[in-house]
């Protein structure tokens, strides 16, 4: 054991911690229940999210990808095998293997579409997804493009776990989810939001509430794509700081 590499041996004192072994089974059952209903809601052939309008781009785009035919129910049989392969020890590195693509898949759409209604749960799921598959990296090791594989195998449940809490460990995970989610609530100038009065909010009663609402309406109402509308958008506040910079310097000036 003496050759192992830092990392290699940070992971084994991972790997006898209770607390980390706890996280591990959280993680798993979260995302196995999150798969396991969407996965049944397109297997019964029903439309996800179905109270967001056609217009809004997820709406668009979940309505198209529920008339796909047998391809909708398909994803939702993989998203319920891969879940059920993560509640089961014997596969679930099999289960975070499948599972990862399709939330990866999930979470860029969602960023790129700045659907609020997995804009933060997505990305999340990806990180536990990947502390899933850390976790079982002594069997990941085996397929990794590695020129030497640690000599320690496949690990075992040890018979007696270390029951130190990882307070730091913990701290970063809540300071992940902190921020993620000021990310969504900061990240970005301006949201489509699910419906256009929730969308109208962001700028009531601020200089940027008239370009604001043309935002809104160019996403909810004239079924314009997106990244015109974000860049329409963009433009005009660019243009009205720009006009308030002069105003104020040439009122400035006067006095």
């Amino acid at each position: 054991m003496n050759n192992l590499t830092k990392f290699d041996q940070f992971y084994l004192e991972i790997r006898s911690n209770r607390w980390y072994w706890y996280f591990s089974i959280f993680c798993r059952i979260i995302l196995a229940y999150a798969f396991i209903v969407a996965g049944i809601v397109k297997i019964m052939d029903e439309k996800f999210a179905n109270g967001l309008s056609e217009i809004h781009p997820m709406g668009a785009y979940l309505t198209a990808l529920h008339h796909t035919g047998y391809y909708y129910p398909f994803i939702g049989f993989a998203q319920i095998i891969a879940a059920i392969l993560l509640l089961i020890p014997r596969t679930v590195t099999l289960g975070a293997l499948l599972y990862f693509p399709i939330i990866v898949n999930i979470c860029i759409l969602s960023l790129a579409l700045r659907f609020e209604g997995s804009f933060v749960t997505a990305p999340l799921m990806v990180l536990a997804n990947l502390y899933i598959l850390i976790w079982n990296y002594d069997r990941l090791k085996y397929i990794l493009p590695f020129k030497q594989t640690p000599i320690y195998g496949i690990l075992k449940k040890p018979e007696k776990y270390n029951n130190k809490f990882p307070f730091l460990f913990f701290i970063g995970v809540i300071i992940t989810f902190v921020l993620i989610i000021l990310i969504f609530l900061k990240g970005f100038d301006i949201m489509p939001r699910n419906s256009i009065s929730d969308c109208k909010k962001q700028y009531i009663n601020t200089k940027y509430e008239t370009i604001g609402n043309e935002f809104c309406l160019c996403v909810h109402s004239k079924n314009t794509i997106l990244d015109t509308c974000l860049e329409d958008f963009s433009k005009k506040k660019k243009q009205l700081d720009k006009n308030r910079k002069y105003n104020y310097l040439f009122f400035d000036d006067i006095k």
